[in-house]
């Protein structure tokens, strides 16, 4: 029995030691009613989490303490860290949830979509909290005063979001504060001079889409551990008080886009740890100190966009790790510093253009075979390009346009393995273009070397150029024949030879730059016949051959390609009848001028072979009897075959006939909308069609759009693809959008009905007589209804709707001045296969604007897509401005920062200066790519 008692003690053993150490093991993980791991729990279930990230990887069935995105204390294991940035999380901060975690030390809730007001609740309870980072959300409402009552925080980005009010006076208590960002929200006021008491601050961030009032408070200059401080793109105004000379710490100074003023300060030169100055896009007058020589340190120095003068000092050229230096659309004079290059041999950018600088160009600028981009366009230089530039390895760009620069070009320019863009136009340069077989560099997107002296043969090396964009040569003398090898540069999309002496005919290689949008030829020697080869450029919008010599008919081809928005074949020896289909219906006779065998059309008729008058009254009375018996049996004849006609068009009259498609219950019929097609209806005609106003019996005033012809070739694609797009679009329900009633078809025509606009066009009522009356609370207002309509379509529909033709003709007016997106008469759509039809990926739209969309036939961010119809519109609908017809005319003159002079003066403009400026410099930013990267980051 003992032994018994023994044997059955022994085997218990292990099963009471499992038991303990289940016990231990669970003791020591943490239950589910644990305070941390409850409010971990309640924070999941309170957040919006599309991904549900917190929901599987925050289980109770784990130790909290092992969860993702949260670091416990190791010594009584309380959460002292929580990271959830990043996640998308939504809906309010769940200040309940966190403030049970009374011993967190840092909370990062950055890159979510949070939409609350701050939660105050918090502040109470996160006494140790030490770093609060809740950057890039969308909070409202006032920055909390009362959060400097968290006494140990060190590191506070506010950031990105939409605090409103101003900055409260007691955010100058923090004692412990090293980092402090409150830029890209909507704060106004004066910045509070308490700031200045935060001796321990290194970084300070108030810029971006704020807008305060006042300027740079002198107490800033107490903060004499500051590394960093940017207060850029925030409304200041006034002189930079000299305090900031105390920063001898500074090593980033950024007060570009405000509208500073006054001298720039001497006091500047004493912060000798300066390494990044920036001061551009303001209104500083006068000239470079001379203190800041002493800036050693210095790599990057903007000043660009203000309004000084003077020469430029050669000590710029004497700084060391300068590899920044942009001082472009100023009023500076004198010559580039020769020694520009020498010391710095980091030097990577330099952008003096839009100056008054005289001089030759320094030789030494790619010293240290560093340069990427030299820009000097816009001055009144001359001399010959340096053979060291010319030779530079590491260049990227070199703008050179609008000088008096002379001489020839160095071959070895083409050859640069890194360059992309050549602009050398509108100087003196002469002497051949000398581009080598097999040497030329595939990397040069962009050749422009317009109204220079440039002469000799068109050279064959030109088909190296495989990786070139534009092709600029226009107003030069160049002569011989286009090479064939012009085929080869299938990237190619704006070429212009105008101006020149080339002859020969017409290469049928031109045919294959498939990515052609502008081609103008005009003003040369060319002779024979047009190429029809030229119909395969099947996105080509701009063609101009005129004042050549070319001979024989228009190719009826060309007719057919419904991408030209504007052609001119005027001043040639051309023959035949003008085609009357396709985009010809909507020339005009300017476009065939001068070209005495044309006719139809727009010009005289043509005329038949058949016997002359003069023949007829040589005949005798007899033979004319006889003549108008014939005439009179073979009209009997007609007749009797007209009336076995109209049978047989009696039996196809069902397929002929008219067919009226409704997407919504109508009170009218096709045969009413046929009676709107009337001359005195028109109300539009352009490249998609005419558009006639019709009132219908039952009251309802609707606008019907006839869209161009389109030929039997084309029936079996029109049946499939038009009839697709109309069924998808007479879906679309939005407010926004332009409501599609209908369309009615028959073999030969369609007819879109829509809802009628009684306030026409954005176009119109800006540009027409209406402009003035336009205000800019209405304008900003109609931007706003135009992109929530366009986000609808990329958005929301399936498959997305891309437009590719957003103007300000487009964007129509009810009688409230509501906007509605309207012509989808070349929308197409953005499917997730490859293999559409060729069409579906040719770029359409109006002359001067390409659908951002379209760019490479590659499927572009949506964010892109906006900005770039964005910038389009906002200049279209900014007030104080002429209508342009590019971007370019805009943004390429003395600086679109003049626009903003001129805006300031304007009345209805000075009531809004604050909200225009950020809306042009937002447009601005989406026109400059590389300025397209700071929004997306900004935003």
């Amino acid at each position: 029995m003992a032994h018994s008692t023994a044997a059955a003690s022994t085997l218990l053993l292990p099963v009471l030691l499992l038991i303990a150490t289940s016990t231990l093991y669970g003791a020591a993980v943490d239950s589910p009613l644990s305070p941390d791991a409850a409010a971990l729990l309640n924070l999941s279930a309170a957040l919006t989490d599309p991904s549900g990230y917190l929901a599987t990887h925050w289980t109770p069935d784990t130790a909290f303490c092992s969860w993702p995105r949260v670091s416990c204390d190791a010594a009584d294991r309380r959460v002292i860290s929580l990271d959830l940035s990043g996640l998308n999380l939504s809906g309010p901060i769940p200040a309940a949830a966190l403030s049970s975690l009374p011993h967190l030390q840092t909370l990062n809730l950055s890159n979510n979509i949070f939409n609350s007001t701050f939660p105050e609740e918090i502040i109470a309870s996160l006494r140790s909290l030490r770093v609060l980072d809740l950057y890039n959300n969308n909070l409202t409402g006032l920055l909390p005063a009362a959060l400097p009552n968290l006494t140990d925080l060190v590191h506070v980005h506010l950031g990105g979001n939409f605090f409103s009010g101003s900055i409260p006076s007691s955010y100058g208590q923090w004692s412990r504060i090293r980092y402090l960002a409150l830029s890209g929200n909507e704060l106004t006021g004066e910045i509070p001079p308490e700031l200045g008491n935060l001796t321990t601050l290194r970084e300070l961030y108030l810029g971006y889409f704020n807008s305060f009032t006042g300027g740079i408070p002198p107490e800033l200059g107490r903060l004499r551990a500051l590394v960093r401080l940017d207060m850029a793109n925030c409304g200041i105004s006034g002189e930079i008080p000299p305090e900031v000379a105390n920063l001898t710490s500074l090593g980033t100074l950024f007060l570009q886009i405000n509208a500073l003023s006054g001298r720039l300060p001497t006091e500047i030169g004493a912060m000798g740890a300066l390494k990044s100055l920036d001061l551009s896009n303001n209104l500083f007058v006068g000239s470079i100190p001379a203190s800041f020589a002493s800036l050693k340190n210095l790599t990057l120095l903007n000043l660009f966009r203000n309004r000084l003068a003077g020469e430029i000092p050669e000590f710029i050229g004497d700084l060391p790790n300068l590899e920044v230096l942009q001082l472009w659309e100023n009023n500076f004079t004198g010559g580039i510093p020769p020694n520009l290059g020498v010391a710095a041999t980091g030097l990577k950018i330099v952008d003096v253009s839009t100056n008054k600088l005289t001089g030759v160009l320094p030789s030494e600028l790619c010293a240290g075979e560093r340069l990427e981009t030299f820009i000097a366009l816009g001055n009144s230089l001359f001399g010959g390009i340096p053979d060291g530039l010319a030779g530079c390895p590491s260049l990227t760009r070199i703008r050179l346009g609008e000088n008096y620069l002379n001489g020839t070009i160095p071959a070895k320019l083409f050859t640069l393995p890194n360059l992309t863009q050549i602009e050398l136009h509108d100087n003196l340069l002469s002497g051949e273009l000398r581009l080598e077989d097999g040497k030329v560099s595939s990397s040069i997107g962009e050749l422009s070397l317009f109204n220079n002296r440039l002469s000799g043969q068109m050279p064959t090396g030109i088909g190296g150029l495989v990786g070139l964009q534009k092709l600029l040569l226009a107003g030069n003398g160049l002569s011989g024949e286009l090479p064939p090898e012009i085929g080869k540069l299938q990237q190619l999309s704006k070429a212009d030879l105008s101006g020149n002496l080339i002859s020969g005919e017409v290469p049928a290689a031109i045919g294959k730059c498939r990515l052609l949008t502008f081609l103008d030829l005009s003003g040369n020697k060319l002779s024979g016949r047009i190429p029809p080869e030229l119909a395969g450029l099947r996105i080509l919008n701009y063609l101009n051959v005129s004042h050549n010599a070319l001979e024989g008919e228009i190719p009826p081809a060309i007719a057919g390609m419904q991408s030209l928005t504007a052609v001119d074949f005027s001043y040639n020896n051309l023959s035949g009848e003008v085609p009357a289909t396709g985009q010809f219906a909507y020339f005009n006779a300017t476009s065939f001028a001068g070209n005495a065998g044309l006719c139809g059309a727009f010009l005289s008729p043509c005329r038949s072979h058949g016997v002359a008058t003069s023949a007829f009254g040589s005949l005798s009375s007899t033979s004319k009897l006889l003549l108008v018996l014939g005439l009179l049996a073979l009209s009997i004849i007609f007749a009797a075959a007209a009336v076995l006609k109209a049978r047989s068009l009696k039996r196809s009259a069902e397929a002929r006939a008219w067919r009226l498609t409704a997407f919504q219950r109508l009170d009218f019929a096709v045969d009413d909308v046929l009676d709107c097609l009337k001359e005195e209806n028109v109300i539009g005609k352009g490249g998609s069609g005419i558009v006639y106003k019709g009132a219908m019996p039952g009251g309802a005033v609707v606008a019907v759009k006839r869209l161009p012809a389109i030929g039997r070739a084309g029936a079996a694609h029109d049946d499939y693809g038009f009839s697709a797009e109309i069924q998808t679009l007479g879906r679309i329900r939005h407010r926004h959008i332009v409501r599609l009633f209908g369309f009615a078809a028959n073999r030969e025509t369609n007819l879109l009905v829509y809802e009628y606009m009684p306030n026409g066009s954005l176009g119109e009522v800006l540009h027409g007589k209406k402009g003035g009356h336009l205000q800019w609370a209405t304008r900003f207002k109609i931007a706003v209804e135009a992109a929530k309509g366009l986000c609808y379509l990329h958005h929301d529909c399936s498959p997305p709707i891309l437009h590719r033709d957003v103007k300000s003709n487009n964007i129509l007016l009810d009688a409230d001045f509501e906007a509605h997106v309207a012509d989808f008469g070349l929308a197409k759509f953005l499917r997730g296969n490859a293999g559409g039809s060729e069409c579906m990926s040719a770029i359409a739209g109006s002359y001067g604007y390409i659908a951002p969309g379209t760019f490479s036939s590659q499927i572009i961010s949506l964010y892109f897509l906006l900005h770039c119809w964005y910038t389009q519109l906002t200049v279209h609908t900014f007030p104080c401005y002429c209508p342009v017809n590019s971007l370019q005319k805009l943004f390429h003159l003395k600086g679109f920062y003049n626009v903003l002079f001129k805006v300031s003066f304007a009345a209805q403009c000075y009531l809004h200066y604050s909200n225009m400026l950020r809306l042009v410099l937002f447009a601005a930013q989406c026109y400059y790519s590389n300025m397209l990267r700071l929004v997306l980051s900004v935003m």
